[in-house]
C-alpha cells in the first residue's frame, strides 16, 4: 500500500464529509450551520491542499485546482460570517450566500474524490 495515497485520500474524503456536514440544511437558517464545522472544513481542505502539493502529473494538477476552489469558497464563506456576525448583522440573505459558497466548495470536493477514485482505479498494482 502506498502510504501517501491513503493520507491524501483520507484528508480528500474527510473534507468532503466535512463540508457536506455544514451544507445539509436548511440554507435560510444559521442554527442549522455550525461554525466549529466550518472551522473544521477549512483546515481540512487546507491540509488535503498540501498533500495535492507534490503530485507532478495533470490529473495531480487537476486536483489541486479542485482543492483550490474548495479553500477559497470555505474561506470566503467564513469571510462572510465573520463580516455578519462583527460588522453588520447576520440576515438570510448572508446566511444564504455563506450556504452557496459551502455548497460550490462541495462540488469541488465531489469531482475531486471522484478524480482521486477513478485515479486509484485506473492505477496498476
Amino acid at each position: 500500500m502506498n502510504l501517501d495515497k491513503i493520507i491524501s485520500g483520507f484528508f480528500i474524503i474527510l473534507a468532503l464529509t466535512l463540508n457536506f456536514g455544514f451544507f445539509y440544511g436548511d440554507p435560510t437558517d444559521i442554527a442549522h450551520h455550525n461554525r466549529f464545522e466550518l472551522f473544521a472544513a477549512i483546515i481540512v481542505n487546507l491540509l488535503a491542499t498540501i498533500y495535492k502539493l507534490g503530485d507532478k502529473t495533470h490529473l495531480g494538477a487537476v486536483l489541486l485546482a479542485t482543492s483550490l476552489v474548495a479553500d477559497i469558497q470555505l474561506i470566503a464563506a467564513a469571510s462572510v460570517w465573520a463580516l455578519g456576525a462583527y460588522v453588520t448583522e447576520m440576515d438570510t440573505e448572508m446566511v444564504t450566500t455563506i450556504v452557496s459558497l459551502s455548497g460550490g466548495a462541495l462540488l469541488a470536493n465531489i469531482v475531486s474524490v471522484i478524480l482521486f477514485t477513478g485515479d486509484v482505479i485506473k492505477s496498476k498494482r
